[in-house]
């Protein structure tokens, strides 16, 4: 079976679709966190979990950018 190549914009389509998924767990992370702040008044868990979504998110940025200037 012969490997097909994908034309620019159905891989960056792919990017997306997959980019996608983490970006919202990040986010979700980030508002978990902040949610124990408010809500439960457990600043330091609610702390340790933001700054991990804040991570990921940057993580995941990098990752975005580095494919984004390698695919140019």
């Amino acid at each position: 079976m012969a490997k097909r190549t994908l034309t620019r914009k159905e891989e960056f389509e792919i990017l997306t679709l997959v980019l996608d998924k983490f970006l919202w767990i990040s986010v979700a992370l980030v508002l978990y966190g902040l949610w124990r702040i408010v809500h439960v008044m457990d600043f330091r868990v609610g702390f340790w979990v933001v700054a991990g979504g804040i991570v990921l998110l940057l993580i995941f940025m990098g990752i975005l950018v580095r494919e984004y200037e390698i695919a140019r």
